[in-house]
C-alpha cells in the first residue's frame, strides 16, 4: 500500500473528478469546516475505502458525491455532469438512476417482506434486475418472504444491499455498512457488496472506522481534519472472508 497520488489510474477516464472541494456548516458555536479543499479522481469499477476518525470529512464527501448534500465551493463532476451546480431535480434524477446507498442502519420497512422491500426500488427503476435475482445474489434466496423481524442483523443488511443494487447503480455508496454488525455478519455483508458490485460493474466507496476492512479495497483514502491525509494502493488485496475483527 504505497501510492500517495490522487490519480486512480492513467489508463481510465475518471467517473468522478473532484477539485478544491470544501464544505462549511454554520452552527451556534460557529463555522465547522467539514472539508478543506479535497482533490480526487475516481475511476469506474474501483473499490475505495475511506478511513478516518469521526468528523474527519469522509461521510461528508460521500454525501456530496451521492447528491445528498451540496458543497460550499469547489467542483464535483460525475461523467461530465456538474453536481455542484446541478438543480435539485437533476440531483434527484442522478440519485435515482446512478446511485445506490447502503447505510449503517438497515432502514427496512418492517411491514414488508425482504422481497417487497427490494421491490420498492425495482418498481421505480428504469432497468432493474428482478428483486428475486438481487436477493439471490446476496445469499437470501431462501429468506425472500421473511419479514425484517424474522431476519438477523446481517441478513437485514444484505436485504439493504440487494435493495441498493437492484436498480443496477453505477456507483454504490456504503456508509459504515458493518458498523452495527458482529465480525461474521460483517464479513457476509462485505462479500455481498463485492459480489453484487461485480455483477453490475459498480464503483464502490465504503466509509468505515474499521481499518481491517481497508485490505479489500483497490485504494485506501485516509481523512484527517477535512483533508485527504494519504492515498494508498493495495498491491495485494484480501477477500472479505479472510477478515476478522
Amino acid at each position: 500500500m504505497l501510492d500517495t497520488s490522487t490519480n486512480a489510474s492513467s489508463h481510465s477516464l475518471p467517473i468522478f473528478e473532484i477539485r478544491g472541494l470544501t464544505k462549511v456548516y454554520t452552527t451556534e458555536a460557529g463555522e465547522v469546516h467539514a472539508l478543506r479543499g479535497v482533490d480526487l479522481d475516481i475511476v469506474p469499477g474501483e473499490m475505495i475505502v475511506l478511513l478516518g476518525p469521526s468528523g474527519s470529512g469522509k461521510s461528508t464527501l460521500l454525501n456530496i458525491l451521492g447528491g445528498l448534500d451540496r458543497a460550499t465551493s469547489g467542483a464535483v463532476v460525475f461523467k461530465g455532469l456538474d453536481l455542484a451546480g446541478a438543480s435539485d431535480r437533476t440531483l434527484t434524477m442522478y440519485r435515482r438512476r446512478s446511485v445506490g446507498f447502503i447505510f449503517q442502519f438497515f432502514n427496512l420497512t418492517a411491514s414488508l417482506t425482504a422481497l417487497e422491500n427490494v421491490r420498492l426500488i425495482t418498481d421505480i427503476a428504469a432497468s432493474p434486475m428482478s428483486a428475486e435475482k438481487a436477493l439471490t445474489l446476496v445469499g437470501l434466496a431462501d429468506r425472500m418472504n421473511h419479514f425484517p423481524a424474522q431476519l438477523s442483523g446481517g441478513q437485514q443488511q444484505r436485504v439493504a444491499v440487494a435493495r441498493a443494487i437492484a436498480k443496477r447503480p453505477e456507483v454504490l455508496f456504503c456508509d459504515e455498512p458493518t458498523g452495527s454488525l458482529d465480525s461474521e455478519s460483517g464479513v457476509q455483508v462485505l462479500e455481498a457488496i463485492k459480489i453484487v458490485a461485480g455483477e453490475v460493474g459498480a464503483t464502490v466507496l465504503i466509509v468505515t472506522h474499521n481499518a481491517d476492512i481497508a485490505s479489500i479495497a483497490d485504494r485506501v483514502i485516509r481523512f484527517s481534519d477535512g483533508r485527504i491525509h494519504t492515498i494508498e494502493r493495495n498491491t495485494s488485496k484480501r477477500e472479505p472472508r479472510e477478515l476478522s475483527w
